[in-house]
């Protein structure tokens, strides 16, 4: 745990960096104009930043309700904001992503040991990742049923 929780404090330490990095990302991203066009850039820059500042907490000091409760919030309000569902996702899939990358740029692992620690973290972090996009896409939902508007959940056949 000591070398996942190194690699923590490296994202948190370089968090404005990653945020930066990643909104240059997203607006050369084709796949999510309408969350540039809808949500004030401030607001997508302050979130991103959330998560990267305070990844230790939300890994080790946030349970499954924390993770329900941000994420479906900001579903809604994404919802509300007119964001599509598909981009509301794909820019969680950024935000992953980004820090993927920063990963395999700034770790360097030389042991047994540390390489356990950084496959514990990426374990973690994909399954914060993954309950972030399920819980964002149901906060969405909700919001869309809540405001009348039309949204047809994807039926398996």
């Amino acid at each position: 745990m000591m070398f996942s929780y190194r690699l923590v404090r490296l994202i948190e330490t370089h968090a404005d960096a990653l945020a930066a990095g990643l909104e240059e990302r997203a607006q050369s991203s084709t796949q999510i104009n309408h969350l540039f066009c809808n949500v004030p850039a401030h607001e997508l820059r302050e979130r991103v930043y959330e998560i990267y500042r305070h990844l230790g907490e939300w890994l080790l000091g946030k349970n499954e309700l924390d993770i329900e409760h941000r994420y479906r919030e900001i579903g809604g309000r994404r919802a509300r904001q007119g964001v599509p569902l598909s981009e509301v996702i794909q820019a969680i899939v950024l935000t992953k992503e980004n820090l993927w990358d920063f990963l395999k740029s700034e770790a360097v692992v030389d042991r047994a040991v540390e390489i356990m620690g950084e496959l514990e973290l990426l374990q973690m972090l994909e399954m914060f990742f993954d309950r972030a996009i399920y819980y964002a896409a149901t906060g969405y939902e909700e919001e869309m049923e809540r405001s009348g508007r039309p949204y047809q959940r994807l039926r398996a056949s």
